[in-house]
């Protein structure tokens, strides 16, 4: 995006030179990838200045030649040789002096030197207009009229001052800086100075006699649409000043009708089209989608077949425009126009994109519109062009402005909470500078108290709908470089809040994961419809499609986290890298059966190959149910979220078998190995074993309280049995029924051992436990020990078939 200077400099008045202000505004998030300097003749005229010739006699060696003496500012007169007829001693005239570089009209550039012509020195050379590059008239040297000193630049006297312009990497997400105005809102923030929108103060309707009705019926694509008539204009060229601007950020003037629209598009940052109004059917225009395979013809003279979704911009007989995206040839703006009606309107984003893509155009106005214009701008920016048009091409508002808005698009409301926002930033700035900050971007305060500010947000930051987009807004401009270090390092791990941040939750959770050798991957959250075709049309019927993908490889939002995960594995794998243990905490999305669309979290981790590297220490092995098994339960013993259960797994699209980590019926967790087939369908020759934890709800469940007690008093007792029990029996149950028989005295539960082979009966395995007894009040005695065990092995026998060990 292209931004002059000189014209950003009429809607805000700052005392900073071009540098200091590209740095300020890359430091709020506009990168300045460049300065240019613009100038309306090639080379700016620079070193071309006015003189006034003292002197002029015949060349003595040359008829045609005149040998001058002229004053350019200097003290010294500076003698030229000028083949001009019309030189004459006494005229003000235009200089070339000694190094500087010409320009001229229609051929090469050349440098001035200082010479000899036919044994004359020549310092110098008087112009005509063509030569300086502002004209084609080569009949004589340009005499002027005026009063200005010798040596003043020329480029003053023409008005060809350069313009430095700013050449701005705009991201997606600042539709609210697509414009000169935008840019301008910005620095407002940034500095003492004030944004001033042009006036439209003189707007008036001279008439009604060219009334346009206008109908929408798709207020889905287009939202507002408003438009007014302007007559007795005559087209032709654009007065200098809206050219030279124009041709600064890039812009080719076509005629001041058009031009008009350009202006004030790259200005507010809305764009408008013009129509023909003796072009308009039925004096009516109809905002509406066509037949899918029509034909229509643009502005470029190619004729385009029509899509259903394709919103149109229609007479009472036919297609006039593609809404938001580009006009019809029929209804364009012609020499012999004399009346207009000025389109201004807002249109959907979504159905903009669609379009532009389906047809692989991008204009300015697309550019705009399908990033998110200002629906409050629609009517001030109509008529900032019609005034304008009157100004350049005359004529005279001939109707009322018409608005079709039946639904108007609110403001985001949003509260921000100053400690949040302070925690954010990473320093205090006070709430005073936030409201300062907010008020120069165009957000509302709509209240305020000790904690928080409520925000009305307005529909042109499309990206500010959250706390966290606010706080962005704060920090972008307060200045990322402003933020200090603290003199003392902190940390919030030890301080107590009365709700935990989700972030902090995260992180020390991936700490963990990390800390055990997992290494964090970032996929990507759009994936490839294919992944899933294997499991069945339901599985395929359950997923979110982007509409307008750019590859068939992403089509779809993913629904687990498995695909993706298996992508990083395979690049791995395919590159020698087998020993892998991944985690990746993402989003999955599926379509559920009303319409309506599930976004939820998920933390993946993911174990192939060896658990651990090789050694001369200890052999490794390769990578278990269990080694993945133990991190789970360790990730969810940190999260303090209460007890699981855990039961045998449902064969899933992705798992066959495993366990699972329920709470109240919700499923915590899942982990097993990933089934072989789907391996082998994402070409990753590993067994690789799997865990996906529902996030969103353990931090619901996350607890951050720490129980802390003093030391007992009294000795712990370590308790061994042997159980022979049935393979399907689990560990999981042998503890219930321990902890629900004795809740005083039994601490803690291990496995310390696990058999089946052929010393006991088939079908069976034994487990060796040891339990942990501990007395709070008093030293446990034998008896009491004694009866504690002999209850449990009652339990364990009774409720389990177990059989004990001696």
């Amino acid at each position: 995006m292209r931004i002059s200077f000189d014209w950003l400099k009429q809607l805000i008045h700052i005392d900073k030179d071009a540098e200091e202000v590209g740095a300020l505004l890359t430091g709020a998030g506009l990168e300045v990838e460049g300065i240019e300097t613009f100038d309306v003749v090639q080379g700016g005229l620079e070193g071309i200045v006015i003189g006034e010739v003292l002197t002029c006699a015949p060349h003595p060696d040359a008829d045609r030649l005149r040998v001058t003496t002229v004053d350019i500012g200097t003290g010294t007169p500076s003698h030229i040789v000028c083949g001009a007829p019309n030189v004459a001693a006494g005229q003000k005239v235009v200089v070339a002096t000694v190094n500087s570089t010409l320009y001229p009209a229609g051929g090469e550039p050349f440098k001035i030197k200082k010479s000899k012509i036919r044994g004359e020195v020549s310092e110098g050379m008087i112009c005509a207009e063509d030569e300086i590059g502002i004209g084609t008239s080569h009949a004589g040297i340009m005499v002027l009229d005026t009063d200005l000193p010798n040596g003043t630049p020329a480029a003053g006297f023409f008005g060809l001052g350069s313009d430095k312009v700013f050449e701005i990497g705009l991201t997606p997400n600042r539709a609210d800086a697509a414009s000169h105005y935008g840019v301008a809102r910005d620095l407002q923030a940034l500095t003492d100075a004030k944004a001033i929108m042009p006036s439209v103060g003189d707007f008036k309707v001279s008439n009604t006699s060219r009334p346009i009705a206008v109908e929408v019926e798709n207020t889905e694509a287009c939202p507002r649409y408003a438009g007014v008539t302007v007559s007795g204009l005559k087209v032709g060229p654009s007065p200098e000043w809206m050219q030279k601007r124009l041709r600064a950020i890039g812009l080719s003037p076509i005629n001041n009708v058009v031009d008009v629209t350009n202006y004030v598009l790259h200005e507010l940052g809305q764009p408008l089209h013009a129509f023909d109004a003796d072009k308009i059917k039925g004096n009516r225009i109809i905002v509406r989608t066509v037949a899918g395979g029509s034909a229509f013809r643009t502005l470029d003279g190619v004729e385009r077949k029509l899509q259903e979704t394709d919103l149109m911009i229609c007479d009472a007989e036919g297609p006039m425009a593609i809404g938001g995206v580009f006009g019809g040839e029929e209804s364009g703006v012609s020499a012999g126009t004399t009346s207009i009606f000025i389109e201004s309107a807002y249109f959907s984003p979504d159905w903009v994109r669609r379009t532009g893509m389906g047809h692989g155009l991008k204009t300015d106005a697309s550019f705009r519109f399908e990033r998110g214009t200002d629906p409050n701008m629609v009517i001030y920016a109509l008529k900032r062009a019609a005034l304008l048009m009157q100004e350049v091409a005359g004529g005279e508002v001939s109707s009322d402005i018409v608005d079709v808005y039946p639904a108007p698009i609110p403001h985001h409301e949003v509260k921000l909470s100053i400690e949040r926002a302070h925690m954010l930033i990473g320093q205090h700035i006070g709430t005073e500078r936030i409201k300062a900050i907010l008020t120069d971007l165009g957000i509302e305060v709509t209240g305020e108290t000790d904690a928080h500010l409520s925000l009305s947000v307005p529909p042109f930051k499309v990206d500010v709908t959250r706390e966290a987009d606010v706080v962005e807004e704060i920090l972008r401009i307060y200045g990322f470089n402003n933020i200090g270090m603290s003199e003392n390092l902190s940390t919030t791990y030890l301080a107590k809040f009365p709700k935990p941040y989700a972030e902090n939750v995260t992180e020390t959770i991936s700490n963990y994961i990390a800390d055990n050798g997992f290494h964090e991957i970032i996929t990507n959250s759009i994936t490839n419809s294919n992944h899933y075709r294997p499991a069945g049309e339901a599985e395929v019927a359950g997923l979110v499609r982007v509409i307008n993908y750019n590859s068939e490889d992403l089509d779809v939002l993913r629904k687990s986290m498995v695909f993706s995960g298996l992508e990083v594995l395979r690049r791995n794998i395919n590159r020698r890298q087998r020993d892998l243990k991944l985690f990746e905490l993402g989003k999955v999305y599926e379509q559920l059966g009303d319409g309506s669309t599930k976004e939820s979290r998920r933390l993946a981790l993911y174990m192939a190959g060896n658990v651990s590297a090789e050694s001369w220490k200890q052999p490794s092995g390769k990578a278990s149910f269990h080694d993945l098994a133990g991190v789970v339960q360790n990730v969810l013993r940190k999260l303090n979220a209460g007890d699981f259960e855990v039961q045998p797994l449902q064969p899933n699209s992705y798992m066959r078998q495993g366990i699972a980590y329920t709470k109240n019926g919700t499923v915590v967790a899942e982990l097993g190995p990933l089934d072989a087939g789907v391996t082998r369908f994402m070409e990753v020759k590993e067994q690789v074993w799997y865990a996906e934890l529902n996030w969103d709800y353990l931090l619901k469940k996350y607890k951050d309280n720490l129980v802390a007690g003093e030391l007992p008093k009294f000795p712990e007792v370590r308790r061994d049995l042997s159980l022979v029990l049935d393979k399907n029996v689990t560990f999981d149950q042998i503890r219930h029924i321990a902890f629900r028989t004795e809740r005083k005295l039994l601490q803690d539960m291990n496995v310390f051992d696990v058999y089946e082979g052929d010393k006991i009966a088939a079908g069976k395995k034994a487990y060796a436990i040891s339990f942990t007894l501990l007395d709070r009040q008093q030293t446990l005695t034998d008896k009491v020990i004694d009866s504690t065990m002999s209850r449990l092995m009652q339990q364990f026998e009774k409720q389990l078939g177990a059989l004990i060990r001696k």
